[in-house]
């Protein structure tokens, strides 16, 4: 079995600049290489735009560190379906257009799940009364997230009393909830609809933002098999199971987990909180391919 695992050209090794988190893919190939090569397979790191590649050599593609994709967001879906004509790609096409805009979020309160309270700005040029937010939320810190976007880029905090944003994108604005530097985020990693492990991600002191780009950490914990079942039922609401998953969720103040985010496209699965994640990888793709 040979596996691409498409990366963006700033997050491989050799790139000339790369990210500042790039480190994560190289968590995540040191996971997953041994794995795969131990049970006789091969997976690639490459570059999702890489016209020199022969996508027809591989048996399939997983979606890796993509993390350039916001910004070329059409040329992004339009190379996934190019992949797929030929080679069958994880998680598959559809649902990468439809995780990639976070109004899926809408979707799924609609089905039913409690997500965090949210507003939802789809024409940035058009007056706001952001006072009316605070009211709205009971809150006096608002969290401003693009509608398409990574790792917390172009997202922002907003205090009662500071000078209302310019906003360029159509955005989502939330109340910020305390759990997240009290408790922090919880992620559940799914691999085929079975956790494969979970972790708590907190904020360092005075930010908010729990991704290490901003120096947010990690640890392991075991989840409360309420919390389990309350991720499980995110993916259980999907009309297929995603080959990988990433549920992020955080307590509202009365201490239930409400869905922060459904990560489907590219998310790092955080391997050093799950040394088994190669493992269940490599067995879900042998039963997808049938291999």
């Amino acid at each position: 079995m040979k596996i691409a695992y498409l990366a963006s050209r700033i997050t491989l090794p050799n790139a000339e600049r790369r990210r500042a988190d790039a480190i994560e893919h190289d968590q995540m190939m040191e996971n997953l290489k041994p794995v795969f090569e131990q049970a006789g397979s091969n997976i690639i790191d490459i570059a999702w735009d890489d016209e020199g590649a022969d996508w027809d050599s591989f048996d399939a593609c997983i979606i890796g560190t993509a993390w350039d994709y916001c910004d070329r967001y059409d040329e992004f879906l339009t190379q996934l379906r190019h992949i797929n004509d030929t080679t069958p790609v994880f998680n598959t096409p559809e649902m990468v257009a439809w995780n990639s805009d976070k109004n899926y979020l809408r979707e799924l309160e609609s089905d039913g799940l409690k997500t965090i309270p949210t507003h939802w700005i789809d024409k940035p040029n058009t007056d706001i009364n952001w006072l009316d937010l605070f009211s709205m939320f009971e809150t006096d810190k608002l969290v401003v997230k693009r509608q398409i976007g990574a790792n917390a880029e172009g997202q922002f905090l907003l205090k009662k009393g500071d000078s209302a944003p310019e906003l360029t994108h159509p955005v989502m604005v939330q109340p910020f909830l305390k759990a997240i530097a009290e408790e922090g985020e919880h992620s559940f990693i799914f691999v085929d609809g079975e956790l494969s492990h979970g972790l708590i991600k907190r904020p360092i002191q005075g930010d908010y933002r729990i991704q290490s780009s901003y120096g947010g950490t990690e640890a392991s914990v075991t989840p409360k098999s309420e919390d389990h079942q309350t991720a499980s039922s995110v993916l259980e609401s999907l009309d297929e199971m995603p080959l990988y998953a990433r549920v992020d969720m955080v307590r509202d103040d009365s201490g239930i987990l409400s869905l922060m985010e459904l990560e489907l496209i590219e998310p790092f699965l955080y391997p050093l909180q799950g040394s088994n994640l190669g493992k269940y990888i490599h067995q879900a793709l042998r039963r997808r391919l049938k291999i």
